[in-house]
C-alpha cells in the first residue's frame, strides 16, 4: 500500500483525466491490492497466516480461495456497475 500512497499523486490526475471516478478507482484499487495479497506467487498474507498456523501454505492458500472468490466477485460487481462503490459516498458528499 505505500506504492499506492507514493504514486497516487501521479495516478490521480490520469484517472481524472480518464474520466474515471477517484473514489471509485480507490476502492477497485484496494480491492485488487486485497486479491494480490492473498494470491500466489506474491501472497503476504498468505504467508503471515502459514507461519501463525504452522500449516503448509498450500493448505492456507485453498483455506484463502473463498475469500478471494468473494474480492473478486466484488471486484467484477463494481466493475460492472460503478454506482455500486460510489453510492454511499455520493450521499455523504451531496449533504
Amino acid at each position: 500500500m505505500v506504492a499506492v500512497a507514493g504514486s497516487s499523486s501521479v495516478a490521480l490526475p490520469m484517472i481524472q483525466s480518464a474520466g474515471l471516478d477517484p473514489i471509485w478507482f480507490g476502492i477497485y484499487l484496494v480491492l485488487v491490492v486485497e486479491i494480490s495479497q492473498i494470491t500466489p506467487p506474491v501472497g503476504f498474507n498468505l504467508f503471515v497466516l502459514q507461519s501463525m498456523s504452522g500449516r503448509d501454505i498450500l493448505t492456507v492458500t485453498k483455506a484463502s480461495l473463498p475469500f478471494f472468490f468473494l474480492l473478486l466477485f466484488g471486484l467484477i460487481l463494481i466493475t460492472i456497475w460503478p454506482e455500486i462503490a460510489t453510492f454511499l459516498p455520493g450521499l455523504m458528499i451531496n449533504r
